[in-house]
């Protein structure tokens, strides 16, 4: 989504580093303020409608005549629905300023009422059944209200309309029903322009018309599921460009402004596009829409929206173009099922920022300086929980909030990665939008949670309890001393809000030699002021935490300090890890020579063997599955992916 995004860009532009990294962007801090007034005049507490709870919206045909130089929309929307329970009348949510001339059903008028909760009621002359496919259509006129959903103005002189309806501006210019529950398995766009312009919109180009008085119709279609908000157009003497994306290839499809067209550095980065669009497809499955096309249209906001299968463009940075593409996978195929769950959308687009930054754009010293500001975002204040509350989704700037929504948002999906290993995170992320009741439907936390369990094995309650809905971050403290082979740690933490009690959290811990050796340990953070004993086979010099900013934390210390000693030190809990695995597994807690076993779920022994000290346990023969680990006294089980 497109608002906040322009704080993202504009925290990292604040930096040194990134106003030489980046390229510069003319939408800022007036045109957000403008934006955030717009938007917080059409917010209202709800997520759903219930007057619009009885009915599945599956089918709508816009049929409008559009000129950018005029602000006014006329013509009918046809909708196709099924009541889920006998239904006398419909609701369909659109702008109370909206002038609705006639509702049309089976060849008769019906009649209606225009309610102030910008809702039009509309009465049937006898009561649809359940489960009975019905249809009417909606005749209506006028000035749109004023704001960002629907827009005329000029882009180098020549007139553009354009449309931007989140979070509730869809009713703004076409009767639907927006609430985040139904999504609209069907579009067609049949908008009658002035020949000169050409139209842009979500779907597959089916026809361009030319009609008499210098007209055009042109059709549009969308035969993939919707979200309302998702449905847009932008319309104004756009330069076409017809090319191909991804592999096998697919339709990509750019509208931009001739001045666009002619600047060269606007084009190699439309072009770049197919780069970052290999590296999502590689991490996160294939394109969802590929059936019908990928793109971009210009229109005359700050940022980018992104609009289901064609994203709107203000700016033609790589992050944004990366941040736009990766909600195609996350908010349009698999979309926020409230907007307390807007993390969902935006964490994953931002999350995926930082994928295109580590495998396209930025070194690794490059990489870790943009991390650590991330962090530093995060923490500039002690509090805020990414998940929405209630009490605050009449506040758009709360539910679009660049430091929760986007950043933390992303950062939890970062610090979910750091603990399941990067293959069984993004094998995660696959399954979830790939699964048959979230795949193009509305998903909640709850879902996620559900879907990572199902993926992994891991539950990760309690993670969520503390990172996404309490407030805050930790600080921690660690003590480290080395006598002969081992290396002993006792960790304290503190947290900068009481929301959470301790954040447990495997912790990252880099060992550095004297002579330039490296040692890497993962620490099972579970209680406070505890203890930890490992194995390293150099001289220490130091010790680095979080070294690849691998979690969230802030103010961290690291000390070597003497005076501990074994018995105050106690030895960490037997542990394997990662779990899930694909090829190895590390043992924690034991520190001699012992003969292990795996059996399989059913019992049977698969492989046997003595572990070493210091040295891992070799399962990339196993075909994937759950396996019984069994070693001295423990017995343990883990996922093999």
């Amino acid at each position: 989504m497109r608002k906040f995004y322009l704080l993202i860009l504009g925290f990292l532009m604040s930096q040194q580093f990134f106003s030489q990294k980046y390229e510069p962007n003319i939408e800022m801090k007036g045109l957000i303020a403008k934006e955030m007034q717009s938007f917080t005049k059409k917010m209202t507490t709800y997520n759903i409608n219930p007057n619009t709870l009885n009915y599945d919206l599956q089918y709508q045909r816009m049929n409008v005549t559009l000129d950018p130089a005029v602000y006014n929309i006329s013509g009918s929307v046809t909708s196709h629905f099924k009541p889920n329970q006998n239904m006398s009348s419909i609701y369909f949510d659109l702008a109370d300023v909206m002038v609705v001339s006639q509702v049309q059903y089976h060849g008769n008028n019906l009649t209606f009422q225009q309610l102030p909760t910008k809702e039009v009621k509309i009465d049937f002359p006898a009561s649809i059944p359940a489960n009975t496919l019905d249809s009417l259509t909606i005749h209506y006129s006028g000035a749109p209200p004023t704001g960002n959903a629907f827009t005329t103005t000029t882009q180098n002189g020549t007139p553009i309309l354009c449309t931007l309806s989140e979070p509730y501006g869809a009713q703004d210019w076409f009767p639907t029903k927006q609430s985040l529950n139904d999504k609209i398995e069907r579009f067609d766009f049949k908008i009658t322009t002035p020949s000169q312009y050409n139209v842009a919109a979500n779907g597959k180009l089916m026809s361009e018309t030319t009609l008499p008085g210098n007209q055009k119709l042109t059709f549009w279609r969308t035969a993939y599921p919707t979200a309302a908000y998702l449905i847009a157009l932008s319309i104004t003497n756009f330069v076409k460009l017809n090319d191909t994306i991804g592999n096998p290839p697919f339709p990509f499809v750019n509208y931009v402004y001739p001045t666009t067209n002619a600047n060269a550095t606007s084009m190699a980065n439309i072009e770049w596009t197919k780069q970052v669009m290999n590296t999502f497809e590689t991490y996160f499955g294939p394109y969802p829409f590929r059936n019908e096309k990928y793109g971009h249209m210009e229109f005359k906001f700050g940022g980018g929206m992104e609009h289901q299968t064609m994203s709107s463009m203000g700016g033609w940075s790589k992050t944004l173009i990366a941040h736009e593409l990766a909600h195609q996978w996350f908010g349009d195929k698999v979309t926020c099922g409230a907007w307390n769950d807007i993390w969902l959308n935006e964490g994953f687009a931002s999350f995926a920022v930082y994928l295109s930054n580590e495998k396209l754009l930025l070194t690794n010293a490059e990489f870790k300086n943009f991390l650590l500001g991330e962090i530093n975002n995060i923490t500039s204040a002690p509090d805020g929980s990414t998940y929405v509350p209630d009490s605050q989704l009449s506040n758009v700037s709360r539910i679009f909030s660049n430091r929760l929504t986007y950043a933390k948002g992303a950062y939890i999906l970062r610090m979910i990665k750091w603990i399941l290993g990067d293959n069984a995170f993004y094998q995660a992320v696959r399954d979830y939008h790939g699964r048959p009741e979230l795949s193009y439907n509305y998903a909640k936390t709850a879902d996620f949670k559900a879907s990572l369990l199902q993926s992994t094995g891991k539950d990760f309650t309690g993670f969520f309890n503390d990172w996404l809905y309490g407030e805050g971050y930790p600080t921690y403290t660690t003590k480290w001393k080395q006598t002969g082979n081992q290396i002993f740690f006792k960790v304290s933490q503190t947290q900068s809000n009481a929301s959470v009690s301790f954040f447990e959290m495997p912790l990252p811990i880099k060992v550095n030699g004297t002579g330039g050796e490296a040692a890497y340990f993962v620490l099972n953070h579970t209680a406070n002021n505890q203890g930890f004993l490992e194995t390293v086979s150099f001289p220490v010099a130091s010790v680095e935490f979080n070294y690849e900013y691998q979690i969230l934390e802030k103010n961290s210390t690291v000390v070597q300090d003497n005076t501990l000693s074994v018995s105050s030190v106690e030895k960490d809990e037997f542990a394997l890890y990662p779990n899930p695995a694909k090829n190895e597994l590390h043992i924690k807690g034991m520190n001699r020579s012992a003969e292990y076993s795996v059996h399989a779920i059913d019992g049977k022994l698969v492989k046997k063997g003595v572990y070493q000290p210091g040295k891992t346990v070799g399962i990339s023969e196993l075909v994937p599955g759950t396996y019984i680990f069994s070693i001295k006294e423990h017995t343990l089980k883990f996922i093999k992916y």
